[in-house]
């Protein structure tokens, strides 16, 4: 009987290990998962605050790259690239951002994830107010 108790504890702790693993594998999932979506609203942010801004006459203070990045940093996040050309006509355009933020994985250590993100602004839609 003293070797089945045994055998029955050496399970357990062998079940009670595999689900700690299996919570650690998922926890780490959830955390890239999460960093995505917080990567995502950052460049979703940046494009969003930069489009209005390649219309010279909007009257912001920076650059349309200065307000991507303001932008990208206020959500957690680090501008990689912004696209944003000034346009002085009342043309709509287009703005493009890429965005990258570091997470810290277990098992696996820091990974950057990147996401991007694109807005358009038509100034001519202002005319309409």
């Amino acid at each position: 009987m003293w070797s089945d108790e045994r055998g029955s504890v050496g399970l357990g702790i062998a079940a009670v290990g595999m689900a700690v693993l299996l919570v650690a594998a998922v926890g780490s999932v959830g955390a890239g998962i999460t960093a995505y979506a917080q990567a995502a609203t950052g460049a979703d942010a940046a494009a969003l605050a930069a489009a209005p801004v390649t219309f010279r006459p909007f009257a912001a203070a920076g650059s349309p790259r200065d307000e991507a990045v303001r932008f990208a940093a206020a959500n957690g996040s680090r501008l990689i690239s912004c696209r944003c050309p000034v346009n002085r006509s009342w043309d709509s355009r287009s703005v493009e951002v890429t965005v990258a933020r570091t997470v810290s994985i277990l098992g696996i250590g820091e990974v950057t994830i990147t996401a991007s993100s694109r807005a358009t602004f038509d100034p001519s839609k202002l005319l309409d107010l």
